[in-house]
C-alpha cells in the first residue's frame, strides 16, 4: 500500500486529479448501480404491484447517494483547484435536492394513490390537499436549491422574501383561491367525483370526473370535457343532482295543456259512460254520493241546474290521472305524488303532473314518462277535452278551405 501510495505521489499533478475524480466517478457509478439495478430488484417484490409511483420515489432516492458521494469525495481528490471543488460539491448538493424532492412528491402521489383505493375517498377526496403540500416541498426545494448554489444560507433567501409578498400573492392568486376552494368543498361535502351537476355559465352538464387543487374537470354528457377552475364552484352557482341519485327517485314534473273551451260539466250519461274505467269507479261513486248529500242539503226541493253541484270533465280527468299515476308500477309511492291545476293562460289551463319515477337511470326515466304521457294525450279526448295547439300551416289551410259543394 505504500509502495501503491509512493507509485501515485511520483505522478504529475494533473495526472493524480484525473486518477481520483475517475475513481470517484467509479465509485458513484458503482454505488448507482448496486441501489438500482441490485438492491431495489431485490425489493421489487415487496413493493405495491398495483402503481409504478412508488418504484419511481424509491428510485429518485436511490440517485440521492451516489451524489452524496460524489458531494463528500470531491474534497479527497488532490490538486483541484478551489473553484472546482465548490462547483462540483455545490452542483451535487443541489442535484441532491432535488433527488429527494422528487421522491417525496412522488411519494405524496403514491400516499393519495393509496388513499384513493379506500371507500371513504369518494366522499372525501384529499388530491387538492396532496397537491398543495407537493407545491410547499418544491417551493421549499426551490430556496435551498438556490441557497445551494449561491453558497448562502437559507435563511438569507427567506428573509428577504418579505419584500416580495405582494408579487408572490399575485402570482400564487388562483392557488390561494382553489386551496380554500378546495377545503369548502371537501369539509362540507359540496362535489364528489362522479356527482351530475350543471353549471349553466360554464356550459357543464354532465359527471364529474376529476377534483384537484386547480380545477374541476367535467364530463359532458356529448362526451366533451369542461374544465372548470375550482374556485368557481365555490363563487358561481351549479346544480348538483346527487340527492336525487341518492333518492332513488327522479321527478317527472309536465304539463299537459287544456283547451279551456272544451271544459264542462258532464251529464248522467257521460258519468256511466266514465263508470267503465275501473280506475274511476271509486272516485265517481264516493264523488256522486258527496254532491247528492249536497244537492238534497242545500237545494231544498229545488230543481234548477244552475244552482246544482256536478261533476265537471276536468276533474274527473284530474281524478282519473292520480289514479293512472298511483296504479302505474313505475311510479314511486312514498315521494310526492299529485295532479294540479295551474292558472289559467292565453294558450289554456295546464294539468300539472307532479310524480316521481321509482328508478334514476336516465334512459330508463325518459321511458317511463314517454310511456305515461303517451297514455294520456290518447285518453283526454274521452272525456270530452281538448288539447290546446297554437296553428300550424295545415290548420290554417284546412280553416280557408272552400267548403265541397
Amino acid at each position: 500500500m505504500e509502495e501503491l501510495s509512493r507509485t501515485f505521489a511520483a505522478q504529475p499533478l494533473w495526472l493524480q486529479s484525473l486518477i481520483g475524480l475517475a475513481l470517484l466517478a467509479a465509485a458513484s457509478l458503482a454505488l448507482n448501480y448496486v441501489l438500482k439495478h441490485v438492491i431495489l430488484r431485490l425489493a421489487a417484490p415487496y413493493l405495491d404491484r398495483q402503481t409504478k409511483t412508488i418504484d419511481k420515489a424509491a428510485t429518485w432516492l436511490a440517485t440521492a447517494a451516489p451524489l452524496l458521494v460524489v458531494s463528500r469525495g470531491i474534497a479527497l481528490v488532490p490538486h483541484l483547484p478551489q473553484e472546482v471543488y465548490t462547483l462540483v460539491s455545490n452542483t451535487a448538493q443541489a442535484l441532491i435536492v432535488i433527488s429527494v424532492a422528487m421522491a417525496i412528491v412522488k411519494s405524496l402521489t403514491y400516499a393519495n394513490e393509496l388513499y384513493e383505493r379506500l371507500p371513504r375517498s369518494r366522499n372525501r377526496p384529499i388530491k387538492g390537499f396532496v397537491q398543495v403540500v407537493k407545491i410547499l416541498v418544491l417551493c421549499g426545494a426551490a430556496i435551498i436549491l438556490i441557497a445551494v448554489l449561491i453558497d448562502q444560507s437559507p435563511l438569507l433567501l427567506l428573509s428577504g422574501l418579505g419584500a416580495i409578498t405582494a408579487v408572490l400573492l399575485l402570482v400564487f392568486k388562483d392557488t390561494i383561491l382553489s386551496l380554500v376552494a378546495s377545503v369548502q368543498l371537501t369539509t362540507n361535502d359540496m362535489l364528489r367525483v362522479g356527482d351530475w351537476i350543471t353549471m349553466p355559465s360554464m356550459s357543464a352538464d354532465g359527471d364529474v370526473i376529476d377534483i384537484s387543487l386547480h380545477t374541476v374537470k367535467v364530463q359532458n354528457f356529448d362526451k366533451t370535457i369542461i374544465t372548470i377552475p375550482t374556485h368557481r364552484m365555490v363563487s358561481d352557482a351549479y346544480q348538483n343532482w346527487r340527492g336525487m341519485s341518492e333518492s332513488g327517485g327522479r321527478r317527472i314534473k309536465r304539463s299537459l295543456i287544456i283547451d279551456q273551451n272544451s271544459i264542462r260539466f258532464l251529464t248522467e250519461v257521460e258519468v256511466d259512460e266514465l263508470k267503465k274505467f275501473k280506475m274511476l269507479e271509486p272516485y265517481l261513486a264516493a264523488k256522486r254520493e258527496e254532491i247528492a248529500e249536497w244537492n238534497a242539503r242545500e237545494l231544498s226541493g229545488e230543481d234548477a241546474p244552475v244552482n246544482a253541484r256536478r261533476l265537471t270533465n276536468i276533474g274527473t280527468l284530474r281524478a282519473y290521472i292520480t289514479a293512472y299515476l298511483g296504479w302505474h308500477p313505475s311510479i314511486a309511492e312514498d315521494f310526492t305524488l299529485m295532479v294540479r291545476q295551474l292558472e289559467p293562460g292565453p294558450q289554456g289551463i295546464a294539468l300539472e303532473v307532479y310524480c316521481f319515477t321509482n328508478t334514476t337511470s336516465w334512459g330508463i326515466y325518459e321511458g317511463i314518462q314517454a310511456d305515461i304521457f303517451d297514455h294520456l294525450l290518447a285518453i283526454i279526448p274521452a272525456f270530452g277535452l281538448r288539447l290546446f295547439q297554437e296553428p300550424s300551416g295545415h290548420d290554417m289551410a284546412r280553416a280557408f278551405a272552400e267548403p265541397d259543394e
